[in-house]
């Protein structure tokens, strides 16, 4: 006899918050492709030198016990860890005390750490923003947390798209923005961008946080700041603006994706607000440890190696990218690890979505080179998003693409010989 089917009021459209319901959620570089343990991963701007940690050949630090990896307290582990990660704290203001843009210096009392830069965005949107009534300001093409988190928490976006094609902040747009709309209450940038690779000069940000008429936050965030010329992080410039919040995280340049962890570095009464409503234990002992130890100066040599290791890699692709036919403009700076670089309808021809699409499907399913495309955003008609990998990776992706590139051409009728066609006809029309 079949059971009787269960009879309950519960009804998940009308139980659910409506925004919630038709929430889009962010789209992660692994929802694509996986890693199978052969394919070349350049698509998710993880650091492919691996962590910024002076492990030796067993992969542990010198000197930690056998049975401790990286000096992880495993029989700790019962214990809950430090809610107020000073030691980590300091660390990080250590490292960000440059004394390029202030003589202050920064503290513990500046910082709110938290599992990613993705806590600290959310954080602030709770601390700041009335759900149904509040609204921030974004400047597309940027990354996609913000408006993910904005619309969990039912805030509404006002975008101010950058500048084209130097992908600058509409500074004059922003400001009139916000005299319109006092209930924006933060103001999202990128520096450098994702996916546009540009930094945000200070210039930009002094009448965002001089307005005379806006109560709200500018919130600068800062995660591939390592990959761009030394001293281009403003996180010590928080000791002069108490506007200001700056946000970092260890899974690019320290090569610590998998750990999850960022900070925000802001004016003491404003971490303190993101610091009451964080979770009481939300970072964990063995990722605090070993951020600590990826803070130590053994580890920071390990990490400017690698820096300077895909710095050399990314000159090498800006060098060779436009020798390879059918491969367009660099589009935006080249302040972080990856490029975006339009592929184009033929050799000399224009930027091409369905082109760089196919380019894209047929790198990963057929090559095992994953890279992000990036064609539907703002100002990135045409355009793949290559995330610098290693010398080797680099190499096998510069060969793929120009084969792939050659192939998808000759399926089109098109290919070696078409630019002088095109060049044939245009000198025909001069003539006539």
């Amino acid at each position: 006899m079949a059971a009787e089917p269960i009879k309950s009021a519960f009804n998940l459209a009308t139980c659910a918050r409506p925004n919630i319901l038709s929430l889009e959620p962010y789209r992660c570089a692994r929802d694509d492709y996986k890693d199978d343990g052969t394919n070349i991963l350049l698509d998710a701007n993880e650091n492919a030198f691996g962590p910024g940690l002076a492990l030796d050949a067993s992969g542990k630090l010198p000197g930690a016990p056998s049975d401790a990896g990286i000096g992880i307290d495993l029989l700790g582990l019962h214990r809950y860890p430090d809610p107020h990660q000073n030691e980590l704290k300091t660390l990080l203001c250590t490292l960000r005390n440059t004394h390029a843009h202030t003589p202050k210096s920064i503290g513990p009392e500046h910082l709110f750490v938290g599992v990613g830069s993705d806590e600290a965005i959310d954080a602030l949107l709770r601390a700041f923003c009335v759900p149904g009534h509040s609204s921030i300001l974004t400047c597309p093409p940027t990354y996609g947390m913000y408006a993910v988190s904005a619309a969990v928490n039912d805030i509404r976006i006002h975008p101010v798209p950058l500048l084209l094609p130097s992908f600058a902040p509409d500074v004059p747009t922003i400001t009139a923005t916000l005299a319109e709309h006092p209930e924006i209450k933060l103001v999202y940038l990128c520096s450098p961008g994702n996916p546009t690779g540009t930094l945000v000069p200070k210039s930009a940000l002094e009448p965002l946080l001089t307005h005379p008429s806006w109560n709200g936050l500018v919130v600068l965030d800062e995660a591939y700041i390592d990959f761009a010329p030394e001293g281009a992080s403003l996180a010590e410039w928080v000791a002069e603006w108490p506007n200001l919040v700056v946000m970092q995280t260890l899974s690019k340049a320290f090569g610590l994706a998998g750990i999850r962890l960022g900070a925000a570095f802001c004016a003491p009464p404003v971490a303190r607000l993101l610091n009451a409503l964080k979770a009481p234990y939300n970072i964990s002992n063995p990722s605090s440890a070993i951020a600590r130890a990826a803070l130590s100066p053994e580890s920071l040599a390990v990490t400017a190696a690698h820096r300077a290791a895909i710095v050399e890699q990314r000159e090498r692709l800006v060098h060779e990218l436009p020798k390879i036919p059918g491969v367009g403009e660099f589009r935006g700076g080249f302040g972080a690890n990856f490029v975006l670089v339009q592929m184009l309808d033929a050799p000399g021809g224009r930027p091409c979505n369905a082109v760089a699409l196919a380019v894209y499907a047929r790198l990963a399913e057929r090559r095992g080179v994953v890279v992000r495309f990036r064609g539907k955003e703002l100002g990135c008609e045409g355009c793949l998003r290559v995330t610098v990998g290693t010398g080797e990776e680099t190499g096998r992706f510069l060969r793929e693409l120009e084969d792939v590139l050659r192939g998808i051409y000759a399926e089109k009728g098109v290919g070696e010989g078409a630019e002088e066609e095109k060049a044939e006809v245009e000198a025909n029309a001069v003539v006539a």
